[in-house]
């Protein structure tokens, strides 16, 4: 994103009116879906501004952050806090552990995380199929994936999309961040079923038009009720929730069950006898 002639990386942008719009309704909708996702181990991969398993109750916590995108891994805290108007941390709660690691080659073992959070981690990385395929391995069966994502359907996809063209003109300047590939819901969906993952659900948000005054913004708030009952599939941006499920799979109880049932379920056969041959012949 360019201001005042300037380019400003993506932290910087989110500490626009604009960024922190964005940041409040995603940290909403996510201490809406992760205080109800049980497990032992969870990770948020990316944008440590977002305080992604703060309502979460599971007892191993990372906020992980890519190696190759640090300047310098030393500055990193996570999470940075909720933003303003977010609902406070569950009391008592430690806040999540920092992680420095590479997306596209997380360090867990096969099948041990049962929630993976990714704010805007796949539009980000250097290759969202392999951090998708990553995600997908170190998930537990029925594990959860929640993304967010910016809509490029949207109004501020539509204003990203013109502004190289509007900035040659002298008429504005880039609005979002021009780092990465945005990733529509559907495109995501369909990702997602190709590595057997099932759409739980799925909603936008952030109808208000790009604006960078947070005045102009506070004109616009009407739109977001609007917006969700008349045209929900143009909100800026989108929050989805998935679960992996392995076919064929079948859940077993314990292995003393399985032999006391294979116990009372062994069949007794009769014991015959030889046949001689004299009886043999009595009966011709």
């Amino acid at each position: 994103m360019t201001q005042n002639g300037r380019i400003i990386s993506l932290d910087e942008w989110l500490l626009t009116p604009a960024g922190r719009y964005l940041l409040a309704w995603e940290q909403q909708q996510l201490d809406r879906t992760v205080g109800d996702l049980f497990g032992f181990h969870a990770v948020q991969l990316g944008l440590p501004q977002l305080d992604g398993l703060g309502q979460n109750r599971m007892p191993h916590r990372w906020t992980a952050v890519d190696r190759l995108s640090l300047g310098d891994p030393a500055t990193i805290q996570a999470p940075c806090g909720p933003p303003e108007g977010a609902p406070a941390r569950v009391a008592g709660q430690p806040a999540p552990r920092a992680l420095v690691t590479d997306f596209d080659a997380l360090p867990f073992e096969t099948q041990s995380l049962d929630l993976v959070v990714l704010p805007h981690t796949l539009e980000l990385a250097r290759d969202p199929h392999q951090t998708l395929r990553e995600v997908d391995r170190v998930l537990v069966p029925e594990g959860k994936l929640v993304a967010i994502g910016l809509n490029p359907a949207s109004l501020w996809g539509a204003q990203q999309r013109t502004a190289p063209l509007l900035s040659r003109l002298g008429m504005g300047t880039d609005f979002l961040p021009p780092r990465g590939d945005l990733i529509g819901y559907w495109r995501l969906r369909d990702w997602l079923r190709l590595l057997s993952f099932d759409i739980e659900r799925g909603r936008f948000g952030c109808y208000r038009p790009a604006l960078r005054s947070q005045q102009w913004l506070d004109r616009f708030g009407w739109m977001e009720p609007a917006g969700d009952r008349w045209w929900p599939v143009l909100g800026a941006v989108y929050f989805l929730v998935a679960t992996k499920r392995v076919r064929g799979m079948r859940l077993i109880g314990p292995a003393w069950k399985q032999r006391q049932q294979s116990q009372r379920a062994r069949a007794v056969a009769a014991r015959r006898e030889p046949i001689s041959e004299s009886s043999d012949a009595s009966r011709r």
